[in-house]
């Protein structure tokens, strides 16, 4: 299993929900149909920080071995932001229709969810380099 490339597309997803919900979290609100107001909009400021945070653990470590005994804080704790979310947004879809952007963020959340969770529990396969 390349857990480099899943790392790497966590560190990705997680990046850009940072940056995005970091600089402009009043057109966030707003997309959304909240009023912005300034509690509010730390929030999200907050959210986005934890967002940057978990994206350079996850850039950081896409060269470790995840899984296994030594990976295993990375990828629990990678896996139960991933299911958490993915829990949320689910039930938000079932609660009534939402934005398609609501959508396709479940659908990305699963997949990355189910992905790490193989990983975390199944044991690690080192994969030969060229060279060595």
């Amino acid at each position: 299993m390349n857990t480099k490339l899943l790392m790497s597309v966590s560190a990705m997803v997680m990046a850009a929900l940072g940056l995005v919900a970091s600089f402009v979290p009043r057109e966030i609100l707003i997309s959304f149909g909240s009023k912005p107001e300034g509690l509010e909009i730390l929030l999200v400021q907050v959210t986005g920080a934890l967002y940057l945070g978990f994206a350079m653990l996850n850039r950081m470590a896409r060269g470790s071995l995840i899984g296994g005994v030594y990976g295993r804080p990375v990828a629990s704790g990678n896996v139960l932001h991933f299911a958490v979310v993915a829990l949320a947004l689910s039930k938000a879809l079932i609660a009534g229709p939402r934005p398609p952007v609501v959508i396709v963020g479940a659908s990305v959340y699963w997949a990355v969810c189910v992905w790490l969770g193989w990983v975390m529990f199944t044991h690690p396969v080192v994969v030969a380099r060229q060279g060595d």
